[in-house]
């Protein structure tokens, strides 16, 4: 259910705003074949959001922009802070509001305080993350970031994913750890499958692997499958330890 082939391109953007090419190392909106990956991303986004209660946010390594856009809609104000300069210039051009802009920075050095800083699936991709943790706590109170857990984003038994943009992938109480050491409070959730990719998650269990390839269904079947997740088939949970192990992601709210 994901796509990492720079052949793919949004679609449908407005006048004016250039397309961004999927590479893999960021997901985006309006490609369909990458859907699952984006309402992913965008259910822990629209659950920060009603959290935020008019504060001050820094959205750090915003991508293409859509979690900034979200993040506005509750927010008293949003900076996207992003560091490459195609994503920059189409989160700018794409995402328009009053309460919110853009700044083209690094995670390390972008020096506006606020109320909350958000750094979602990218600490993964950081070499020192514990600088960078100090980093934002100098920032801002609060932070709410997430990462992939390592024991269903890898291969059975490997110790890691092939993505090779991820410098270190965690398990739970790694992750915990790595919080706790810079953060006074951590409280750790776990994203899960729902509705209809808990669904297919079963099936899977049962053989669904086998089954469409026999009768030629897997292109038909996940061309409309795919495209049709939202963000309702996924689930965030304040989970015991032992059930955060079977966690997609890992949704962490971080205070000074």
């Amino acid at each position: 259910m994901a796509a990492d082939s720079p052949l793919f391109l949004q679609r449908d953007q407005p006048p004016g705003v250039p397309p961004l090419a999927l590479t893999g190392e960021r997901t985006l909106p309006d490609v369909p074949e990458e859907n699952y990956w984006f309402r992913r991303h965008l259910v822990v986004y629209e659950w920060i959001a009603q959290r935020l209660g008019g504060r001050s946010v820094v959205d750090m390594a915003c991508g293409e922009g859509y979690g900034a856009d979200v993040l506005a809609r509750t927010a008293r104000c949003v900076v996207g802070v992003e560091a490459n300069s195609e994503a920059y210039e189409h989160a700018r051009l794409r995402y328009v509001r009053d309460n919110l802009r853009f700044a083209r920075d690094m995670v390390e050095t972008f020096a506006q305080s606020a109320d909350t800083v958000v750094f979602l699936q990218t600490i993964e991709h950081v070499r020192g993350p514990g600088e960078v943790l100090e980093h934002f706590k100098r920032l801002a109170p609060t932070a709410y970031i997430s990462t992939p857990n390592v024991l269903t984003l890898a291969p059975k038994g490997a110790e890691r994913s092939g993505n090779p943009w991820h410098v270190h992938e965690y398990h739970a109480e790694e992750f915990r750890a790595l919080l706790a050491d810079h953060y006074a409070e951590v409280e750790l959730l776990g994203l899960f499958h729902a509705r209809k990719l808990r669904a297919h998650e079963l099936a899977l269990r049962a053989g669904w692997d086998a089954v469409h390839p026999r009768l030629r269904l897997t292109r038909p079947f996940y061309d409309r499958f795919t495209p049709a997740i939202g963000v309702r088939d996924f689930a965030l949970h304040r989970s015991p330890p032992a059930d955060l192990d079977r966690a997609l992601d890992f949704v962490a709210v971080c205070r000074a």
